[in-house]
């Protein structure tokens, strides 16, 4: 349910009616819009009386909200978020590229591709110290090691760094080490790992399940944010379709879809959607063309020995050059990179 306040509507009356509100168990979400105040009430509504509340002199409209995300639904916040990460945006007017291997190996392979993504405009490193394999004889990560490389790379390029979290063991060391917290596909609809990242304060990629509808992604975000962590971007990474001769699917019409039902920032992953190297330039140029706010780009200097996923890997001279590409494709839609 939200309420749409008058524009004539003081601040000392809004906060006397979100009290009042709140008086019936529900919490109350203050919006500030360009002409009005939206009041976002989550919780058990059913206490709630829309008529009392629309017989206040300074209440424009009561509305219900069918979808079963609140704080996530644009209707709460009709603006889009921005996330601030150090220095660095995700969200808005200009497009964030995350790039890095898949995998941390050394601390030298990390310092390079780390430095070679800066200067070709990456703003984001992104590097897998803890990696969920199918098989558990693969290979799993450098785990502790793995952190301690990326903020090695982090001191030498001041690139924020993003990587995956595995268990909520670990949350503490996260909050302390990384610049954005990774929640990857198959841990989508890990809540009790979600309500947990709910109570950090570092923002939260939340990639989407291999099967999971938009609505199922956007409302494990909503398990975040109700434990007050609203800083959540939203990753589009392939789902698993009947095709087999791709990695997955990627799905470029849920990035419009979330746009609409959602003010979260939505990023794309093309490495892991299509599983081919080749493919990573075209499915980015496209993601960025139906709106995407970034991508998240796995690179590495020597893919054909990568420890992990060297196959889905561009080289540094091809990244170099999709990102000179992505400056005319990102202009058109209004952006910079």
């Amino acid at each position: 349910m939200i309420v749409i306040m008058r524009a004539d509507a003081t601040k000392e009356e809004i906060l006397k009616l979100k009290g009042k509100i709140e008086m019936e168990d529900c919490r109350v979400s203050v919006v500030q819009g360009e002409k009005h105040c939206i009041l976002g009430l989550v919780g058990d509504t059913t206490k709630i009386d829309p008529s009392k509340i629309e017989a206040n002199e300074f209440v424009e409209r009561v509305t219900k909200v069918q979808q079963p995300y609140k704080l996530a639904n644009k209707l709460f916040h009709p603006h889009d978020t921005v996330i601030k990460v150090n220095d660095k945006t995700i969200g808005g007017d200009k497009l964030a590229v995350i790039a890095g291997p898949c995998s941390v190996e050394s601390e030298e392979q990390i310092v390079e591709i780390a430095k070679t993504v800066k200067e070709s405009g990456a703003g984001f490193l992104r590097g897998g110290a803890f990696k969920p394999r199918t098989s558990p004889y693969s290979f799993q990560g450098l785990k502790q090691q793995g952190l301690e490389l990326l903020k090695i790379a982090r001191q030498e390029t001041g690139l924020p760094i993003v990587t995956e979290i595995m268990s909520a063991d670990v949350i503490d060391e996260f909050e302390r080490d990384v610049d954005i917290i990774q929640v990857g596909a198959r841990n989508m609809q890990n809540f009790e790992l979600l309500k947990q990242l709910g109570k950090t304060t570092k923002p939260i990629l939340l990639k989407r399940g291999l099967s999971a509808t938009i609505e199922e992604l956007i409302m494990s975000a909503e398990y975040i944010m109700s434990e007050g962590n609203e800083n959540v971007i939203l990753c589009e990474r392939g789902i698993r379709t009947f095709e087999t001769y791709t990695r997955n699917t990627l799905d470029l019409s849920a990035i419009p879809a979330i746009k609409r039902l959602s003010h979260l920032p939505v990023i794309v992953d093309p490495s892991h959607a299509a599983g081919m190297w080749w493919m990573v330039e075209p499915l980015s140029k496209a993601a960025v063309a139906v709106g995407a706010d970034g991508l998240i780009i796995e690179v590495h200097n020597d893919p054909e020995n990568a420890k992990c996923d060297g196959q889905q890997s561009i080289k540094p001279e091809r990244f170099d050059s999709l990102m000179k590409d992505l400056v005319v494709i990102a202009n058109i839609g209004k952006k910079s990179v």
